[in-house]
């Protein structure tokens, strides 16, 4: 078989048993660090990225970044440019679909376009599906769809915690399950057990404080102050103490309109109704009927000043200027000046704050017997956490024994065959005086450290060949074997990862030779289930690309500018003796390119078979183990 022939049957393999799959079908960069504009359309199966030192691989990386929402700066943005944007089309699946529902983004088909900006003065935004949406809502997409591998990641490999995430990745709802019971009871034993402390600690301070809220209820209820009524004290004050004012000027408008009380000065100065009725009574004598039309206009007049009149009698009847009431009246001002002084601006405020005195006298209860009921509690709550505890134990070491055994039988294809990992599950052990002090709990007859995400402490040890004691992995791995770790690890975690798209920056850095091969080899079998996205700078991972990419950099006018572009199959050839010796035009590079290129068409074209043949007994087992885990 013709070499350009076995090439396009391995292409053809390596989408047997694909279905369209979620991904992302095709990203734009624009004004993003050296790349001016360039768009990259990615293979459903395993897309590789090459270029020489400083064409802007990088910046691919970090436009993928920027699309899941992470962290913006200015700086990346090209010189002279306005702005960055990167943009993404993903063939999305159901949970990209619901988050895009929810946030009221628009979907095409199943597809979402997801776009990030960043400006040159730093500012960020984010669209999705059409649709303004907060930079989050990317990095909750990108949970979903995107997940990218760095050197950062190898690095973040080395801490215990980031241990501890991955091997309950791995698990799944074993884990799960038991974990999110336990950080139920865990969040209410805490708060307990800080109740309780808070009382012990706190108990004079508290008793100081119950005895002041007592002290200014019973205040309070001596006085017996009434809604709003310092409002209407203020009314009765003002009018009994201008009662000899108010009685002056009432009496002098009563005189005006019907004169004055004695007959003498009434016959001398005449009210205003007297001098309405002779009105009246002239008018009607002159017997001219124009003069007598208006009389019932001064009736009208006559009737108002009357009425007038009385009410005047009336309030003047009523208006007591009594001093022993306006003493009363001020008496009880002062009174309850001296609580709003104390509680409040008025006396409904006083009467508001009584109300909260007693509720929070209800929950300052500390009395022996209050104290040893939250003991109780706690211990109660504590004895349900250290029985979640130990399911979650159980969970995790029954899942790290399986994760220790895929990982160890991939390394062994990629070059490490005598090496071993083991995943360790180990108690955090804590002092019997933090159990006493109710900081820990007992789990097995053990005390233990109840951390945030259960008492176990979980390590990854690497043993790199035979005769070696395990090491943890920051003292027993060189950088590419901790390359290959990780890979390793990303290739047992496939079937619980339900992120469809995988990036892997530089995975093979500290790699080379027949090891390169065989991680070329791992991430053409990791692409048959998830989109796989990779840098390399090695031509034996490059050899196993369904489509490859490479960044061109080129000066004009003494500006670097870059662009990507698809290679075809010579293109290929000359790319990878490129890779493999530095030079394109040497009949020795171009055969060695060549061989790669046919060694990695034969793998797939062998894997595709065995997947196409295998396919149907692999399911059941693979949910056999996710029902495992």
């Amino acid at each position: 078989m013709r070499r350009a022939d076995l090439w396009m049957a391995a292409h053809a393999a390596s989408v047997v048993g694909r279905t369209l799959r979620p991904m992302l079908a095709e990203m734009r960069i624009q004004g993003l660090g050296v790349i001016d504009d360039a768009t990259l359309e990615l293979d459903p199966g395993l897309t590789v990225l090459t270029g020489e030192t400083g064409a802007g691989k990088t910046m691919v990386v970090t436009g993928l970044t920027l699309l899941g929402g992470g962290r913006a700066e200015a700086s990346r943005v090209s010189e002279g440019a306005k702005r960055a944007v990167v943009e993404g089309r993903f063939a999305a699946g159901p949970a990209a679909l619901a988050l895009a529902e929810e946030v009221g983004a628009e979907s095409d088909e199943g597809e979402l376009i997801a776009v990030r900006t960043v400006s040159a003065d730093g500012r960020s935004r984010a669209h999705l599906g059409g649709r303004s949406v907060p930079i989050g809502v990317l990095g909750r997409l990108a949970e979903a769809s995107l997940a990218v591998h760095g050197q950062n990641d190898q690095l973040r490999l080395l801490r215990q915690a980031d241990q501890r995430a991955l091997l309950d990745r791995y698990a799944g709802d074993a884990v799960a399950g038991p974990l999110q019971a336990y950080r139920s009871v865990r969040a209410e034993w805490l708060k307990v057990a800080a109740e309780l402390v808070e009382r012990r600690d706190g108990a004079r301070r508290l008793a100081q404080e119950a005895d002041l809220l007592r002290h200014g209820v019973a205040e309070i209820e001596a006085a017996a102050p009434l809604p709003g009524e310092d409002r209407e004290l203020v009314s009765q004050a003002r009018r009994l103490a201008a009662a000899d004012d108010l009685r002056e000027a009432a009496s002098a408008a009563r005189a005006v309109l019907a004169g004055a009380d004695d007959a003498a000065d009434a016959m001398d100065t005449p009210g205003a109704v007297g001098l309405v009725g002779e009105a009246r009574h002239r008018i009607a004598a002159a017997g001219d009927p124009e003069l007598t039309a208006l009389d019932p206009r001064l009736g009208e007049a006559l009737a108002v000043l009357d009425d007038v009149a009385a009410e005047l009698t009336g309030y003047l009847d009523r208006l007591d200027a009594d001093p022993e009431r306006l003493a009363a009246v001020l008496s009880r001002q002062a009174e309850l000046k001296s609580l709003t002084r104390k509680y409040a601006a008025d006396t409904d405020g006083v009467l508001a704050w009584a109300a909260d005195a007693r509720s929070r006298l209800d929950n300052l209860d500390t009395s022996d017997e209050a104290l040893a009921a939250l003991a109780v509690r706690r211990d109660e709550l504590g004895a349900e956490l250290a029985g979640h505890a130990a399911a979650l134990t159980a969970a995790r070491t029954e899942a790290a024994g399986r994760l220790a055994a895929e990982t160890t039988a991939e390394l062994a294809g990629l070059a490490m065959r005598d090496a071993s990992l083991t995943v360790g599950v180990a108690p955090r052990a804590a002092t019997p005086e933090a159990v006493e002090a109710g900081e820990a709990i007992v789990v097995g007859g053990s005390p233990r450290v109840a951390g945030g995400s259960g008492t176990d402490e979980v390590e990854l040890r690497l043993t790199p060949h035979a005769g070696a004691s395990p090491q943890p992995l920051h003292k027993g791995a060189s950088g590419g074997e901790l390359s290959r770790v990780m890979l390793a690890l990303e290739v047992a975690l496939a079937d619980a990862d339900p992120v469809p798209t995988m990036v892997f920056d530089e995975v093979d850095a500290g790699i080379g030779g027949r090891a390169g091969v065989e991680i070329g080899r791992r991430l053409a079998r990791l692409a048959r289930s998830h989109q796989v996205v990779v840098v390399t700078h090695l031509a034996q991972v490059a050899a196993y690309a369904d489509r490859h990419l490479v960044v061109h950099k080129a000066g004009t006018g003494g500006v670097t500018r870059s662009s990507v572009r698809t290679l075809d199959d010579d293109e290929r050839v000359v790319e990878l003796a490129r890779m493999l010796a530095g030079l394109d035009d040497t009949s020795s590079g171009r055969a060695h390119a060549e061989e790669l290129l046919t060694t990695a068409a034969t793998d797939k074209t062998a894997a595709g078979r065995t997947a196409s043949g295998e396919g149907q007994a692999a399911k059941p087992a693979a949910r056999s183990r996710r029902k495992a885990r």
